[in-house]
């Protein structure tokens, strides 16, 4: 009897069948959430192109917004907006629309039209700070920063 108390007491911390390294994955891969504002801090394309949006055009408030599966970016001059895709860490962003405005500074434009097709992920740095991550391989990205006003 005492060998059956043992063994009960030893799976008692299991929910719903799962062991407790499939709950530690799922609390590891939990989704980040990318809904709401985000200030574009910077976009990468490679080790050669990248861009600060806010040096680059000063003055300028240029922002993503996602909303329920869709987004919308507002560059110094232009908008792009479309559907995306969210699954765990695993994003997919559309080509979507794009305003075609000729503007004296279009290195923001020009590099998220890069780089927008090519996202894979995204991943939290923290709680205002998240990073949308082209493959390994190709090792570009961009940085968002949460708007404080929504």
């Amino acid at each position: 009897m005492a060998l059956g108390i043992a063994l009960a007491s030893c799976s008692g911390n299991k929910t719903s069948g799962e062991t407790a390294n499939e709950v530690e994955n799922n609390e590891a891969t939990a989704t980040v959430s990318i809904d709401g504002k985000w200030y574009l801090d910077a976009v990468v394309v490679n080790d050669s192109v990248s861009i600060k949006p806010a040096e680059a055009v000063t003055g300028a408030q240029q922002y993503v917004t996602f909303d329920n599966g869709s987004y919308f970016i507002r560059t110094n001059c232009n908008t792009f907006s479309g559907s995306y895709t969210q699954n765990g860490d695993s994003l997919t962003i559309d080509d979507g629309l794009a305003t075609e405005m000729a503007c004296d500074n279009m290195a923001t434009e020009d590099a998220l039209r890069q780089i927008l097709p090519a996202i894979a992920t995204v991943s939290a740095e923290n709680d205002s700070i998240v990073r949308l991550n082209t493959s390994a391989t190709a090792g570009g990205y961009i940085l968002l920063r949460k708007a404080s006003e929504q």
